[in-house]
């Protein structure tokens, strides 16, 4: 998967401490970004063909190919069903989210 790390960013204590220009180095995410999501898809590996058009339809880019399959990166998924709607095999299933 290509998505950067997520690296805590450290506010600066001084004024010498803050960089000039962008407020972060460029590559790094600085959170999750999965807090609202309330239903979680979750992939039969079984009835997954490897198809791969529910890494295409992502628009959050979180579905990867992953050993002539796919998984979800759960940090980044915001649970837009459009995985599920897209998949013809009905390989993907939503459940409610637990947090």
């Amino acid at each position: 998967m290509n998505r950067p790390p997520v690296t805590k960013y450290i506010k600066p204590k001084h004024i010498k401490d803050y960089p000039v220009g962008p407020s972060f180095r460029a590559g790094y995410l600085t959170s999750d970004n999965s807090g609202w999501r309330t239903v979680r898809p979750i992939i039969d590996q079984d009835l997954c063909i490897g198809c791969q058009q529910c890494y295409l339809c992502c628009p959050e880019g979180v579905i990867y190919p992953k050993e002539g399959k796919v998984d979800i990166d759960y940090d980044f998924c915001k649970g837009c069903g459009i995985c599920g709607k897209i998949c013809n095999h009905k390989a993907i299933q939503f459940i409610k989210e637990n947090k």
